[in-house]
């Protein structure tokens, strides 16, 4: 599968069990998320068991099946296959891109989080993932105050380093976003930018438009 930037990538944060009011909230949130222009849905739910896991990632697919949105299971190659998810999403330290192809199906999706130019370096020279999550580029509320921040320039020489897709995450924000477009990143991913959104749809809106230089110029 490609991705067509600006990729805009929802982590979530889920609330409640299945049948809950707060669980069918965050569907709902990412549904609306989906269809306003989320490129990308990032399941990072550690807290469940596997069978919720899958089940949790087969109702957000369900729900979405009807916009371009592609869902991801952070680190979890076995649930994203079992629950028909587009791909994974790899920890730095995770296992090799190549070993998750040899076990998921043609077009599968896969990414790996990065945080350093020689890391992104790396993962492109293996050869087998389709994008890479750089960060934490900005100071973020889910960071601890002494958590290493690259900075844009940090995104620019990862961006020029490799030629791989490469998303930006930490403390992005829409006021942020076009620091981020001109740094070549092909989009961003965020967990609070969106859990403490007001309106979901029209905050994945406002980051599209500021990440897309043709649509600032219009």
């Amino acid at each position: 599968m490609s991705l067509l930037p600006p990729v805009i990538c929802v982590v979530t944060r889920a609330r409640g069990v299945a049948g809950s009011p707060e669980r069918r909230a965050l569907v709902d949130r990412l549904v609306a998320a989906a269809t306003a222009g989320a490129g990308m849905i990032q399941v990072r739910e550690r807290q469940l068991s596997d069978r919720a896991l899958v089940q949790f990632v087969r109702e957000v697919i369900d729900r979405t099946r009807e916009t371009p949105c592609q869902l991801v299971v952070n680190d979890r190659a076995d649930i994203a296959i079992a629950a028909g998810a587009a791909g994974v999403h790899l920890k730095e330290q995770s296992i090799s891109a190549a070993d998750v192809r040899t076990i998921a199906p043609a077009g599968f999706l896969v990414g790996r989080s990065v945080h350093s130019e020689e890391a992104a370096a790396s993962a492109e020279a293996e050869g087998a993932c389709d994008y890479l999550l750089f960060g934490t580029v900005f100071p973020s509320s889910s960071k601890p105050d002494d958590h290493p921040i690259a900075g844009v320039e940090g995104l620019r020489r990862v961006c020029a380093r490799v030629s791989l897709p490469v998303l930006a995450i930490g403390g992005v924000n829409v006021s942020r976003a076009r620091a981020v477009a001109r740094a070549g990143a092909a989009g961003a991913a965020a967990i609070s930018l969106f859990t403490d959104a007001h309106d979901i749809a029209e905050t994945v809106t406002a980051l599209r438009y500021a990440l897309t230089p043709q649509l600032r110029s219009v």
